[in-house]
């Protein structure tokens, strides 16, 4: 049996001219979330993120706004991306990699995310909207770029296919927390870090 010594926490504060964002993220919780980011769609993707991942996610930003949604988008994903690497401490015993395939009604998206300390971002998603009410689809690639490389961590995300702008976000979305929470699992036949290198950077 897998014993988790003690919750793995991370948090991060960001305050700029164009935003201020704090997060705090339990890698060890039951999927509860208090989301404040005055993105509606934005919050129910996260949402999503926390439930299907089983993380607990505390979130509060304020941004420009009233210019758009980029600067706001951004910060978030780089703060959630370095909540992640505090919480994941030095990686000891992790599984290290995330796969997911998952659907969501007619669309199907691929995710694979390995911790590795290299934080790049590989996007292949085409939208036919560009909008899902107010947020622009546009914006999941920079979340997604910010998160990655202020995590540490290589995300490949591929849509295989799919029609709706919604499903095919909210299938990323999830596809990503199921990943994530694979990779970060504990095993319990490793005692030290996932790399032959013995570091991951």
């Amino acid at each position: 049996m897998l014993i988790i010594l003690k919750e793995r926490k991370g948090e991060y504060k960001r305050k700029t001219l164009e935003t201020e964002v704090e997060v705090k993220i339990n890698l060890d919780g039951k999927g509860i979330n208090n989301l404040q980011t005055e993105i509606y769609f934005l919050n129910h993707m996260l949402t999503l993120f926390a439930r299907h991942g089983f993380f607990d996610l505390e979130m509060k930003a304020k941004g420009d706004l009233e210019i758009d949604y980029h600067h706001t988008v951004e910060d978030i994903g780089i703060c959630l991306g370095e909540a992640i690497k505090e919480a994941l401490q030095d990686k000891k015993g992790i599984k290290r990699y995330g796969f997911t395939i998952l659907p969501m009604d007619e669309s199907l998206v691929q995710v694979a995310l390995d911790l590795s300390g290299r934080g790049q971002l590989i996007y292949r998603v085409q939208f036919k909207q560009e909008r899902v009410g107010s947020f622009e689809v546009s914006l999941v690639e920079e979340f997604f770029r910010a998160l990655s490389y202020h995590s540490g961590m290589t995300l490949h995300i591929n849509l295989l296919y799919g029609k709706s702008s919604h499903h095919i976000i909210e299938a990323i979305f999830k596809a990503f927390a199921r990943s994530l929470d694979e990779a970060t699992r504990e095993d319990n036949r490793l005692n030290n870090i996932p790399s032959s290198k013995g570091v991951m950077d």
